[in-house]
């Protein structure tokens, strides 16, 4: 390229910069102005220098000066759409097609609506949180549900915070702070997002004593590693991996002799916590939080947003002296749950009084025992009114294997059936990419050049708005 080229292309540039409107032209446009009047001056004016800014930038790298043209004259309905993203929640519901049914990116268990209908009718108001109607006086935020965990489980009492990780902290800090506690070396786990078994004890104040080795601990282990110091011994079902093959590990029940011995609490993380026999609707066994307390566990803490198909919640049931201990301790206060988890707790909970209505009401439940031929009538409608739109690919209904997720039951594959998508027009990676932007984002799984959708984890109502979304905005279409 000579100088006078190159001094045409800046001077074009320049005549580019010099054609976008000023500030005072952007506030007298009709669109702007509505724009003020629904929102603010001060929201649009922030949007304006945002869109102003990356326009300069736009020109600054564009090597087409049609394109930069046609950029400016997008300028005020790009202006329109970053105020309206403003105000748009940044958390949406988005429809589940990987299949994944404790999808910790995707909010891990889902509430039922019906349940969410009497939580709405509670927490848009004022509810006896911590008031005690009969009384008439202060009450406590545990009792609108401690008696249905001690009823379920067989505990003598139970409380909750806002995470497992957080009981762990919270049962440590009360029950072995300055002193060490005893725990297999196999049991160590990483809980996700980098947060550690060891983390989490150091926090307490709790000095952590390791015994065995990752694939193998024994009784004597225990034994040997006991000293005047030693204030509980941990249980970590490892719900969210497995060690096979040459191991061996020891059981709550065999170490509750050895504990009471040295007048010592046995506690056991259990993590993913379920309140069923799975082994009943054909899957492994995963061990329940009633034999964890019949086996003896003095304290016993599980997750409320995984198996127990229930909030975020860090459950804690077991022995009431120790209980009384932590609901005793200045860290409750800060792990504590709020109104609308205690409401929800409290409802989900009720449906355990029946197995059978826990299994139909609970959505968690429900997708991990439905019949495989349930699954595959959602996923041929879907095929069918995919089909019926007249959509450029290859649709077909095929089966799959879905997994539970969310730490819990990591080997455990279930079978199902999908709506296999190759698309004629667009590659698997943009077709991806554009369900993600929709307005109702379809989350789907990719492989082998094809985009998969579970019919597993798609409600039937999400089977309509799929397709109806992927014709709406033709999303298979080439742009």
């Amino acid at each position: 390229m000579d100088s006078n080229q190159k001094k045409g292309n800046e001077m074009n540039k320049n005549l580019l910069y010099r054609s976008i409107p000023k500030v005072d032209v952007l506030l007298e446009d009709e669109t702007v102005r509505e724009l003020i009047g629904r929102y603010s001056r001060e929201t649009v004016m922030e949007a304006i220098h945002t869109e102003l800014d990356g326009l300069r930038q736009f020109i600054a790298k564009a090597g087409d000066e049609e394109a930069a043209r046609e950029q400016i004259g997008l300028l005020v309905p790009h202006i329109e759409h970053e105020v309206s993203a403003m105000h748009t929640p940044n958390m949406r519901k988005v429809i589940n097609g990987t299949g994944t049914i404790l999808h910790t990116n995707l909010g891990r268990a889902p509430i039922s609506e019906e349940h969410m209908k009497r939580v709405m009718a509670l927490v848009s108001g004022y509810a006896n949180l911590e008031y005690n109607l009969e009384a008439g006086k202060r009450g406590e935020r545990y009792s609108h549900f401690e008696k249905l965990l001690c009823k379920l489980t067989g505990a003598e009492a139970a409380m909750a915070v806002n995470n497992n990780a957080s009981s762990v902290l919270l049962i440590l800090s009360s029950l072995a702070k300055g002193g060490e506690v005893i725990v297999s070396r196999g049991e160590l786990i990483e809980i996700g997002g980098k947060f550690r078994i060891p983390d989490v004890m150091e926090q307490s104040g709790a000095s952590l004593v390791e015994v065995g080795t990752t694939n193998k601990t024994h009784y004597d282990d225990y034994e040997a590693a006991i000293t005047e110091d030693t204030r509980a011994l941990l249980k970590v079902h490892t719900s969210n991996y497995r060690i096979v093959g040459f191991t061996d590990s020891v059981a709550v029940d065999e170490l509750i002799p050895l504990a009471k011995e040295h007048g010592l609490p046995v506690v056991e993380d259990l993590g993913s916590g379920v309140l069923i026999d799975l082994a009943k609707y054909g899957l492994t066994h995963e061990p329940t939080v009633q034999e964890s307390i019949a086996k003896g566990a003095d304290v016993v803490c599980f997750s409320g947003d995984k198996l127990l198909g229930g909030p975020q919640a860090g459950i804690i049931i077991g022995k009431k002296k120790y209980i009384d201990m932590m609901k005793k301790n200045q860290l409750t206060r800060a792990l504590r749950i709020d109104k609308f988890t205690a409401a929800t707790l409290e409802l989900v909970l009720q449906e355990y009084l029946s197995e059978e209505k826990a299994v139909e009401n609970i959505p968690v439940l429900r997708m991990i025992t439905e019949p495989l031929e349930d699954v595959e009538k959602r996923a041929r409608l879907l095929a069918r009114r995919m089909r019926a739109a007249h959509l450029p690919a290859n649709i077909e209904v095929k089966p799959c294997e879905s997994q539970i997720g969310g730490g819990s039951l990591p080997l455990e594959r279930i079978p199902s059936m999908a709506v296999m998508i190759r698309p004629e027009k667009i590659s698997v990676t943009e077709l991806e990419e554009r369900m993600r932007r929709l307005p109702i984002p379809i989350i789907p799984r990719t492989a082998n050049d094809t985009v998969i959708l579970d019919a597993r984890t798609l409600k039937q109502g999400d089977v309509r708005l799929a397709a109806d979304q992927l014709k709406e905005y033709e999303v298979l279409e080439k742009r």
